[in-house]
């Protein structure tokens, strides 16, 4: 004969969470043992720091529980935060009926910061038959090596959305003073800023990477089929000879195969927004480049704006 398990109401099991279900818990500690990677010992009630307490402070390294027997409300997760700021305790355990989505996805985005290590778990009453009910943890979200690799790739992206940015803001307050084609573009954090060259969909572009950067111009006027694109590519082609003497020095053609757009640069290797010491000498030969990438090529825009 085999059992069905129940759902039994956590208030069938708990009336009051603070009363029953705190007083329960702090005296069952080894119904963690199963869920989490790690042992609670010595709980102790309400520890409080200002206007707010947390429910359950036990040792591991400094721990504390928050635990709720309804769905997690931003409260509960305020509460937790605000005790592990002001001890630094360096674990966290939140214990909800019925967690929310978004606060998942909070605790997923704590647990990349490193700061603490924080645990959701679900709680639910179960029961087989007329068995006396019984507490099921689930652990929904905890620390991982995973997590933290997610959140060293997330730094390491705003890191470098910050140092573009930068590097964006100086090249442009620079060029200010020899040109007026960028001088309405603000510093943006991608890899590329950009004006028009007066032809809708033919650009003007700095491209700044980790170690390398160019100038170009960009051709993407017909984004349906390309085929202007490479017209407009081929009718430039012709003329490469003059352009390239007034630029002073070979260019890079480029169909960009496989793409729909077509560009035509001019590259530097002094560095790139890696190279911070050496961001005067490449923004200086990036609006040197800029400045004989209009001039040779601007006349036969306007030939095919006519």
């Amino acid at each position: 004969m085999i059992g069905k398990i129940e759902k039994v109401p956590l208030r069938e099991v708990w009336k009051h969470e603070a009363h029953d279900f705190t007083t329960w818990l702090s005296n069952n500690m080894d119904i963690f043992n199963d869920v989490l990677d790690f042992q609670l010992t010595n709980p102790s009630r309400e520890h409080g720091t200002g206007n707010f307490s947390v429910d359950i402070v036990a040792e591991d390294d400094s721990g504390n529980i928050e635990n709720q027997l309804e769905k997690s409300n931003h409260d509960h997760l305020g509460k937790i935060i605000t005790y592990l700021a002001s001890v630094g305790a360096s674990k966290a355990i939140w214990i909800v009926s019925e967690p929310r989505q978004e606060h998942i996805k909070a605790v997923s985005w704590l647990n990349e910061s490193e700061l603490a290590e924080f645990y959701l778990l679900k709680i639910e009453g179960i029961k087989i038959g007329l068995s006396d009910p019984a507490p099921l943890l689930t652990l929904i979200i905890g620390p991982s090596e995973e997590v933290k690799e997610a959140g060293e790739t997330k730094k390491q992206y705003a890191d470098r959305h910050h140092e573009r940015k930068e590097f964006w803001k100086l090249l442009l307050d620079k060029a200010k003073g020899r040109t007026k084609l960028h001088s309405n573009i603000s510093p943006g954090m991608y890899t590329w800023v950009g004006t028009s060259s007066g032809f809708n969909g033919i650009n003007y572009n700095y491209t700044i990477g980790q170690h390398d950067g160019k100038v170009e111009l960009y051709i993407d006027h017909d984004r349906v089929t390309g085929e202007k694109n490479k017209q407009t590519f081929d009718f430039l082609l012709t003329h490469k000879a003059q352009i390239e003497e007034t630029f002073g020095s070979p260019l890079e053609w480029d169909e960009i195969e496989g793409k729909r757009a077509c560009r035509i640069a001019k590259y530097t290797t002094e560095g790139g927004y890696r190279d911070k010491e050496k961001w005067d000498l490449i923004a200086s030969n990036m609006i040197d480049n800029m400045i004989k990438l209009e001039k040779s090529f601007q006349p036969f825009i306007i030939k095919l704006k006519s």
